[in-house]
């Protein structure tokens, strides 16, 4: 048996149920259409102001920089897990990581990155 076989059975169930429910809302789902849901806000309200105006550069960067500092954790929780075979070489290149990490936030806090003003 291949090892691989449990993984392979659970894409293809969860494959099988995506498809399911997108069927199943499509037959069983309400049709009815009117002018209020054909507004760009399908809140029942009419806007009273569309939004056209731009969002600061500052919005962007803070978005960036938890995008990057969340994604360094998918990294830490399997080095958490297999930290004991790794020995010092592994907690070696984890610090590294870590380092180099607290030097980019470090850099981002003294340029001002983080303030929201």
């Amino acid at each position: 048996m291949n090892p691989f076989s449990p993984v392979l059975l659970s894409a293809l169930f969860v494959g099988f149920l995506v498809v399911a429910m997108l069927v199943l809302s499509l037959l069983l789902g309400p049709r009815r259409k009117s002018a209020v849901k054909g507004e760009p806000f399908e809140t029942g309200m009419v806007p009273f102001n569309l939004p056209g105006d731009r969002f600061a550069i500052r919005f962007y960067v803070i978005a960036i920089l938890f995008v990057v500092f969340d994604v360094e954790l998918v990294f830490l929780f399997p080095w958490a897990s297999v930290f004991r075979e790794l020995g010092w070489f592994g907690l070696a290149e984890m610090g590294f990581f870590v380092a180099v990490l607290a030097l980019a936030l470090i850099y981002a806090w003294r340029k001002g990155a983080l303030e929201w003003e």
